[in-house]
């Protein structure tokens, strides 16, 4: 028998590997990613459940998980270790079956159906572990309901020439949704997916148990789910979001990101109050510039000891930088060395990576990102 009835519970997809993102994940999963000198990238998706007063969280992990396993623990920084909900990680399991991989977004949810069930929920909330925003789930969840949707998904503006990258939603002045393109090579608009569901739980499993048994299905929320919901009429609407949301796939936008937090102007805000991003405390000592030290429009975190020169740049904790040594508009992962005069311009230096004395990384002319890790 299940528990009384939770109304939305989440599901963080955080198994993704990040190829894109070269050696930052050869041990590490995307969602495990740092960003913004003291956070995880899958500090975002779950600060947003908690400050949308969603308490029930399932974390499906997959590739790597150990550290984000470890990092996420009971939930505590994001008032998410609860006796009643809370938290929880979700791992590919054996079952009786024998044990396997989840095969796509949609097949990882069906994994954890029992999981579901056992909080009984009317709407389960989708999410993806890798994106960079904020998001008031409760307004989506809302949404849903005064459309009576059975399924809403957040999309986002792109610039049309970037629209083949997506996945886009093609609505009626409603904005309900009557056709779904997978990376149109001519799309005919510019929302585009967000990787952000809301479904009305009875809806989802049917089709999920559906889906499980088609051999031909590659079990894909966007490639299967979506497409068959529309051909059979599910209703289904657009939640238009217009905010700061990034996808971190690539070097080039993890350190855009980044630099993205030094503009006065940007629309994430760390800084706000009202909605906080939580993390893990890093347990460091204070910050410490020396008297030859400079630092200009840059975020230092704790346990950083600056010698030299740090420009528009992200240093996270634990970070040293040397004498004469000069730093631009680069990102600086934990515990990294920068030593006596060595120069890192344009860069991301991943976590206790040391750049050697009077060496050179990074080019400010460069069109690619330099990434220094071992």
């Amino acid at each position: 028998m299940g528990k009384k009835k939770t109304e939305t519970i989440a599901m963080i997809l955080a198994g993704g590997q990040g190829s894109r993102l070269g050696k930052l994940t050869k041990n590490l999963a995307k969602p495990a990613v740092n960003f913004g000198g003291k956070y995880r990238i899958i500090d975002f998706p779950l600060s947003n459940c908690s400050n949308s007063g969603i308490y029930n969280v399932g974390v499906l992990t997959q590739y790597q998980p150990l550290v984000l396993n470890t990092y996420i623990g009971i939930g505590s920084p994001w008032d998410l270790d609860r006796m009643n909900g809370g938290v929880r990680i979700l791992p590919p399991y054996v079952s009786t079956e024998g044990g396997r991989w989840y095969r796509g977004t949609a097949n990882a949810i069906y994994e954890n159906i029992d999981f579901i069930k056992t909080y009984n929920p009317k709407y389960v909330l989708i999410l993806s572990g890798d994106h960079i925003y904020k998001m008031d789930y409760s307004k989506v969840i809302k949404y849903h309901k005064q459309k009576n949707s059975q399924a809403t998904i957040g999309v986002i503006k792109v610039d049309l020439e970037e629209a083949s990258r997506f996945g886009i939603m093609n609505t009626k002045e409603d904005l309900s949704i009557y056709e779904f393109e997978e990376k149109p090579k001519e799309p005919k608009n510019d929302l585009a997916s967000m990787g952000i569901y809301v479904f009305d739980w009875e809806v989802l499993k049917e089709y999920l148990e559906t889906d499980d048994k088609d051999d031909e299905s590659s079990n894909d929320f966007g490639k299967d789910i979506i497409p068959k919901m529309l051909n059979n009429n599910v209703r289904m609407y657009a939640y238009p979001f217009d905010s700061y949301w990034k996808d971190v796939g690539t070097i080039d936008s993890l350190w855009q990101a980044n630099m993205d937090l030094l503009d006065n102007e940007n629309e994430l805000d760390l800084y706000d109050a009202s909605w906080k991003i939580y993390s893990v405390n890093s347990m460091n000592p204070p910050n410490y510039i020396t008297n030859t030290g400079i630092v200009k429009n840059s975020l230092l975190n704790e346990g950083c000891i600056v010698e030299g020169e740090v420009y528009e740049s992200v240093l996270f904790p634990g970070v040293r930088v040397g004498k004469n040594a000069v730093i631009k508009s680069s990102v600086i992962m934990p515990n990294a060395v920068i030593e006596e005069g060595a120069i890192v311009e344009k860069a991301i230096v991943a976590s206790d990576y040391i750049v050697k004395k009077d060496s050179k990384i990074g080019n400010k002319n460069s069109k690619e990102i330099y990434l220094a890790a071992y």
